[in-house]
């Protein structure tokens, strides 16, 4: 039979990553647990690293070996596993951005929350056309006109997942007032419309918005930017970044719990969700003059 290998995504990581952890917290060295399944622990070993794929029924046999009693874990990292390899949306840019960022966009993509704040621009997920396409040309000057709209047409793809219902996503961001004045060589029009676009991402149901006023200390924009992923059960939260020239992940619990802190700072110091709105209103009644 021949063995699936294949080059380690996010959710094929994450999958060997959790099922390490059920053979390590029911005391099992490598090779005993591969004995179990038949396997050497060669196989067992790189179906941990995300080398190897599993099927849903080799889940649920290591799981019964393991002794895992939480069957909605197991039926979950079961779902994750059978997922084919390149099947999402940004399979086609494989190789043509860094693994990072693809990386971010597959959590991204699964997320069933997220917080996210930036302390100088609008967060991607809330950012107009015209907006991604003036911070792409004054962020990355030397990227060609193609490769530049490529990285539009993804970031406006990746906004496809605010209306997603299977899981269903909330989203609770921070938008600094400052950013609203941001000057564009595109001419009014382009912050006119990002404005609109916050409006009305602010009426969905799924949606938490809350400006940061521009009298906030600036220290909290000193811990830049924060973006935190969480998810179904049982998959553990990430923060990450959202940068297409590469970034970290961050799953260790003091990190997420820092970075929660952080975040939480900003959604105390920030304008509640109906002050934002008539403050957006503002903003748009005085660029329409």
């Amino acid at each position: 039979m021949t063995q699936k290998r294949a080059t380690p995504t996010v959710a094929r990581r994450r999958v060997g990553g959790l099922l390490r952890r059920y053979r390590m917290a029911r005391g099992l060295q490598t090779q005993a647990a591969a004995r179990l399944m038949g396997w050497d622990a060669t196989r067992l070993s790189r179906v941990e690293r995300g080398l190897y794929r599993v099927s849903a029924d080799e889940v649920h046999k290591l799981a019964d070996a393991y002794a895992v009693d939480d069957a909605a874990a197991v039926d979950e990292l079961a779902r994750a596993a059978e997922t084919p390899p390149g099947t999402g949306w940004w399979a086609p840019y494989i190789g043509r951005f860094s693994q990072a960022y693809l990386d971010y966009i597959e959590l991204e993509a699964e997320a069933t929350a997220i917080k996210m704040y930036h302390p100088a621009v609008i967060p991607g997920l809330f950012q107009s056309p015209g907006y991604v396409r003036e911070l792409m040309a004054k962020s990355l000057p030397t990227f060609s006109r193609e490769r530049a709209e490529m990285l539009v047409n993804v970031r406006i793809a990746r906004q496809e997942v605010l209306a997603r219902t299977d899981p269903p996503v909330t989203v609770h961001a921070l938008i600094p007032e400052s950013a609203l004045h941001a000057e564009c060589d595109g001419g009014p029009a382009v912050m006119r419309d990002q404005v609109r676009r916050l409006l009305d991402l602010a009426e969905a149901p799924n949606i938490t918005l809350q400006l940061v006023p521009l009298t906030v200390h600036p220290a909290l924009s000193g811990s830049g930017a924060v973006t935190i992923l969480a998810f179904r059960h049982p998959w553990t939260p990430v923060a990450s970044l959202d940068n297409p020239l590469g970034g970290n992940h961050l799953e260790g619990p003091e990190q997420i719990t820092s970075m929660e802190s952080v975040f939480q700072q900003g959604v105390d110091l920030a304008l509640p969700a109906e002050e934002t709105r008539d403050k957006l209103e503002e903003y748009l009644e005085g660029m329409r003059k």
